[in-house]
């Protein structure tokens, strides 16, 4: 089984799915230290510039980075993690707050895949999960929309079972939404990527809303 690492990130602040409780490492970026006492998760480590909280001064490892670099503390939270030898990854705190770290957290997650990992992103009313070269299956939400992006140019041989809107053997393209706004009809959707990195993102409805 690969190695789980849980990073919490500096998002909006967000429950933790109960299976990343047994992750093997936990990293905590910046803010995200305090989010994890939030959560009562222990970090094995704390990474960051601290531009937004100052540093913990519990006995933890930290590791203080600059402001001027080319990594967000989230991306380079996840090089440690591949570091340290995990192939299963989630962000937790990954969504809301600003746009552009969203942004940053969803090409985190292409990055680790690009490196032989797969990655998860959670937060309040998110679940997104990127992966290449394989078939996943994703239990059923009631009040959930299931969407599919493409992380790279294209990702082919895209195929989904159990959803409103099943298809095979197709190819999603970065430049066309064809994969927003699934919903289940059944108890799991199994979905299928080829090559290419495929994000898998699972949103909470709002109030009145239906697919």
């Amino acid at each position: 089984m690969d190695k789980l690492c849980l990073i919490v990130s500096g998002g909006a602040f967000a429950p933790l799915p109960e299976e990343c409780r047994a992750a093997d490492v936990v990293i905590a970026c910046d803010r995200g230290w305090r989010y994890a006492a939030r959560l009562g998760v222990r970090c094995d480590l704390v990474v960051g510039d601290f531009d937004s909280a100052a540093a913990p001064d519990a006995p933890v490892p930290v590791e203080r980075l600059p402001t001027r670099k080319d990594d967000t503390d989230t991306l380079y939270a996840a090089r440690r993690a591949l570091a340290l030898g995990c192939r299963d990854v989630t962000i937790c705190c990954a969504f809301g707050g600003r746009l552009d770290h969203t942004l940053a957290n969803l090409q985190t997650a292409a990055w680790l895949v690009a490196r032989g990992a797969e990655a998860r992103l959670c937060g309040a009313d998110e679940r997104a999960h990127a992966f290449t070269g394989a078939t996943r299956r994703f239990p059923r939400r009631e009040g959930w929309s299931l969407s599919l992006f493409a992380l790279t140019d294209a990702v082919e041989n895209v195929t989904v079972r159990g959803t409103k809107f099943d298809c095979a053997d197709v190819t999603l393209t970065s430049a066309f939404p064809l994969g927003v706004s699934n919903v289940w009809t059944a108890e799991e959707a199994e979905i299928s990527a080829g090559r290419g990195t495929l994000l898998v993102l699972q949103s909470k409805l709002q109030k009145g809303e239906h697919i």
